[in-house]
């Protein structure tokens, strides 16, 4: 069992009562919205992420962009060959590159559905990066390391730091 201290929790949509109920019953919230760029910093680390968007899964492979780093992490959240039949190869590579370079590298088990709960966790997975897997990826995936900026997405589903909780960017909240 994981102590409730040593888990980490963020959402920039937390409201201030939601905030200070997980607080009260022990859990870390992280201060500051990192984008889903959030390191395992070497420690086993269980990502839980179910209905993020694409950009949040690609900052966090992004983040810990090692087979060292990537072996010991864990996500539950939407599947990543979901993503990967969705999307136009050319806007994964473009987009979401790291999500793109880690497949062959990953391994995805669906989460069995409810039957009264079809649409809901319909395309959620755990996924995992054996070592073994990731050593067996060309070293040219490992070279690539710069951050992803979005700057051409169309459909960016992510609050950004420079956001407000409530979607709207400051630049069009009223005075």
């Amino acid at each position: 069992q994981v102590p409730p201290g040593r888990c980490s929790l963020f959402d920039p949509a937390f409201s201030a009562q939601e905030a200070a109920a997980l607080g009260e019953l022990g859990l870390r919230l992280l201060p500051d919205n990192e984008e889903g760029k959030h390191g395992v910093e070497g420690s086993a680390t269980l990502f839980y992420m179910v209905h993020c968007g694409k950009a949040l899964y690609n900052n966090l492979l992004w983040r810990n962009w090692s087979a060292g780093a990537l072996s010991k992490m864990v996500i539950i959240g939407n599947s990543f060959k979901g993503i990967e039949e969705r999307l136009l190869s050319r806007i994964l590579e473009r987009d979401y590159s790291y999500i793109a370079k880690v497949l062959k590298g990953t391994e995805e088990v669906a989460l069995p559905t409810h039957p009264r709960y079809l649409d809901t966790f319909n395309d959620t997975s755990v996924h995992w990066f054996p070592l073994q897997k990731l050593k067996e990826l060309s070293p040219e995936v490992w070279d690539f390391v710069e951050e992803p900026m979005y700057q051409d997405c169309d459909d960016l589903e992510i609050i950004r730091k420079e956001d407000r909780a409530d979607g709207r960017s400051p630049a069009a909240t009223e005075s």
